[in-house]
């Protein structure tokens, strides 16, 4: 569909309780808006429709976008244009959508995962992604963000698709072609908090408030005068995503930062309108948390007094196992190189589970119940965009082909829903940084001495830190496809391959009880087991061979990367190698 072929008519909309005039500003014309009691204003407009630009000026400002607008051509300063989502002919009639617990996520971001950075491009590997064993694509944030390059999690118009990425009928392709090829797809968007440039919320109603505050600012006003309309544009937004766009699933960034005292939280209302939804359309849809909250009362139902989501991050597991396969111990790591720590958080999901975090100087969390909570309701992962991108150089984990291996291992044999972040299947060389492309110079200038300040409290040198302004940053971390064929990376690829199809005809990998699990590991810390039904992992994390006692003897290997026989003790293994065997 092309932008032109306008409709006979348009209902023009937009919330701004405590204006006093309104105007539609159209290319030709400017219309002068009705009021409603509720706030709500609105114009009919002959000949209009899909493809026609218009903003609006409140109280005699100058033009700006529409707070849902669905496509910003111009940028997040320019105007907006009517987007008409039924115009596209779907394709995937049969497709019957996916449970998302339990599938295999593969975490990506367009404008990296291939060197154009567009909707399109991404889909052209989609075969490629079905081959290595994904089940959920996993989109970071779409929504329009300044400039053409960045994250995206500095997005403003949340109804829009970056322009740049391909608008929003390259999204509805996209989400076409991964049905056709038994994909489903979920979008990570951003409720929390709307970046700096291009945020016009406030000049239209109470969409924020200084009743509570975040990391970014004044909070989203969820519970105060006006949050019915603010808590209506954000669960619109997400039931759009499902209805218009065809999506499996969403990803809520930062959930702890939605602080709330309604009487009843935005999200477990959401999670009562997506499964209203989920029934009228027929097919299942997810709702995964990333919440620093260590709460198990997130995946819990919301008749049983939780929040309703579908699974959530568990950033505690990939801690413990980026210690465990690192070393690393400063930070939020201190924590995690503890004896036991990994152990505790593959079989109890959470290590601060109501104990003392040393990182937040108090405890934290709650328990988990094997009895009650499911595997499959927690992600987890040995990298994903945050814990990557934040570091000082966006380097990717330093360790040898053995250890990425032992890592995917750990996660795919795991009772949890495994993720994957674009390129670690391959071990792949580049880096993935912190980058933005900010047209205001002071705001550029902020990002880029904030950045080097941050790191610099840790040790780290200005020139050492990548300029996120810089294209270079930016292209630096653009996914190098050539390495694929490569060695090691790929003996690395055909691993998780044979991982992945090994997870796909297992009844014990795919057991997601908590009880299903058995870690043993010796007191150094060189060597663990991990038990999954009949299957044994049996992981060398040392330089060094070690024998590993193994309960039951092996009667076969399943697989193995690195050397490993069965010996009378038990497994023989060379250092950093991990062997599957059935016992």
């Amino acid at each position: 569909m092309n932008t032109s072929g306008h409709t006979s008519g348009h209902t023009f909309t937009v919330w701004a309780p405590d204006a006093s005039a309104v105007s539609l500003v159209l290319s030709t014309e400017q219309v002068e808006m009705s009021r409603a009691d509720d706030g709500w204003w609105s114009a009919e407009v002959e000949d209009a429709g899909h493809g026609t630009d218009y903003a609006f000026s409140v109280d005699g400002s100058d033009p700006m976008p529409d707070p849902r607008s669905a496509w910003q051509p111009f940028g997040v300063h320019g105007t907006s244009r009517v987007f008409d989502a039924s115009r596209f002919e779907w394709g995937d009639a049969e497709w019957t959508g996916r449970d998302v617990r339990g599938a295999v996520f593969y975490e990506l971001h367009l404008g990296t995962f291939t060197p154009e950075g567009t909707l399109d491009a991404a889909a052209d590997h989609l075969d490629y992604l079905v081959a290595l064993g994904v089940q959920v694509v996993s989109l970071l944030p779409v929504a329009a963000f300044p400039g053409k390059h960045g994250w995206g999690y500095d997005g403003v118009d949340l109804y829009a698709v970056h322009e740049p990425y391909g608008g929003p009928e390259a999204l509805q392709r996209f989400v076409d072609r991964c049905h056709a090829v038994g994909l489903a797809v979920c979008l990570d968007v951003v409720y929390n908090h709307l970046g700096p440039s291009g945020n016009y919320l406030d000049s239209f109603g109470p969409y924020f408030t200084d009743n509570h505050s975040t990391p970014w600012g004044p909070a989203v006003n969820l519970d105060d005068k006006g949050s019915v309309e603010v808590r209506r544009w954000i669960c619109d937004n997400a039931l759009r995503w499902f209805r218009d766009f065809h999506l499996d699933a969403l990803r809520l960034d930062a959930v702890h930062a939605l602080q709330d005292d309604s009487p009843q939280h935005l999200l477990a209302q959401l999670s009562e309108e997506t499964a209203a939804l989920s029934a009228e359309l027929g097919r299942p849809l997810g709702l995964v948390a990333e919440s620093d909250l260590n709460d198990p009362r997130m995946v819990e139902p919301v008749a049983e007094g939780g929040l309703g989501m579908t699974a959530q991050w568990s950033d505690d597991f990939h801690h413990a196992l980026h210690t465990l396969l690192t070393g690393e111990s400063a930070g939020y790591y201190e924590d995690f190189a503890k004896p036991g720590v990994f152990e505790k958080t593959l079989t109890q999901v959470f290590l601060h589970d109501g104990s003392y975090s040393s990182f937040r100087g108090k405890d934290w969390g709650r328990p988990v119940d094997p009895a009650r909570h499911r595997g499959s309701a927690f992600l987890a992962y040995t990298s994903n965009h945050d814990q990557v991108g934040n570091r000082a150089l966006g380097d990717r984990p330093a360790l040898t082909p053995g250890q990425l291996a032992i890592g995917a291992a750990l996660v795919i044999t795991s009772p949890y829903t495994p993720m994957l972040f674009m390129g670690e299947e391959w071990g792949a060389s580049t880096p993935w940084r912190y980058f933005t492309d900010h047209e205001e110079p002071e705001l550029a200038e902020a990002v880029r001495t904030g950045r080097r300040e941050e790191f610099g409290a840790h040790g780290w040198t200005a020139s050492e830190i990548p300029d996120p302004q810089d294209p270079e940053t930016w292209r630096s971390s653009v996914l190098d496809w050539t390495e694929v064929d490569q060695p090691p990376h790929r003996e690395l690829l055909a691993w998780y391959r044979d991982l992945l199809a090994l997870r796909a005809r297992s009844d014990d990998l795919r057991d997601d009880r908590l009880s299903s699990v058995s870690v043993t590991s010796d007191v150094d810390g060189d060597w663990l087991v991990v038990g999954r039904g009949a299957l044994r992992v049996v992981v060398n994390l040392s330089e060094a061979e070690r024998v590993v006692p193994v309960d039951g003897r092996p009667s076969y290997q399943v697989m193995a990367f690195g050397s490993a026989e069965v010996v009378a003790d038990g497994v023989r293994l060379g250092g950093h190698s991990v062997a599957i065997y059935a016992v």
